[in-house]
């Protein structure tokens, strides 16, 4: 952010580019689409951008290491392995809500990261998923939770938020707070009255 308030040029540019990478794939977004978009000449975006890899890399790894804190604070907390995962899993659906385009690109686009930050970016995401495992065998051998695999409930868990990025936008018939809580419901409590 600048000295009042609005974003630097740089912060427009990851953005706009994020939307973009989001509607027209990375592949189909071009620096000049990237350019039009904030109001720029491509030339002029070099001098805050140096490439659409580093686009990308900043977009990608800004969202892991966002993951990652959570995490380790959530770890951290004196809370239920329950409470943690509800943690988790509102946080999960924050971002998604707040900014869904940049978690779009790194949900889908990390693939077109160069080869050595590819490596260092999927490395991450195993941490995280292997932290959250974690939590769920925990919760599982504390008896808080149904003695399931943790990572089927792992991967059960983070394919059922992932949907929110495609489908929230402000003005729904539910509020973020209760699409946070129906998702909530969903996962930790089923379908099932009982």
């Amino acid at each position: 952010m600048t000295k009042n308030g609005k974003p630097t040029k740089r912060q427009v540019i990851l953005e706009e580019a994020a939307k973009l990478f989001k509607d027209k794939g990375y592949v189909g977004t071009s620096m000049r689409d990237i350019a039009g978009q904030v109001g720029m000449e491509a030339a002029s975006m070099y001098n805050h951008i140096k490439s659409k890899d580093e686009i990308l890399d900043s977009i990608c790894f800004r969202i892991s290491d966002i993951y990652i804190a959570q995490l380790h604070e959530v770890e951290q907390l004196p809370l239920s392995f329950g409470e943690k995962i509800r943690v988790l899993i509102r946080q999960h659906i924050q971002l998604m809500v707040e900014d869904g385009p940049d978690v779009s690109v790194a949900n889908h686009d990390y693939k077109y990261l160069p080869a050595s930050r590819l490596t260092e970016f999927t490395e991450a995401r195993r941490r995280y998923e292997k932290g959250f495992a974690a939590l769920i065998a925990e919760g599982v051998a504390a008896g808080e939770f149904q003695g399931v695999n943790p990572t089927v409930a792992l991967y059960t868990i983070l394919s059922a938020v992932r949907w929110v990025e495609l489908w929230f936008k402000p003005g729904r018939s539910l509020s973020a707070q209760e699409l946070e809580d129906h998702i909530i419901t969903m996962l930790l409590k089923g379908l099932e009255r009982r």
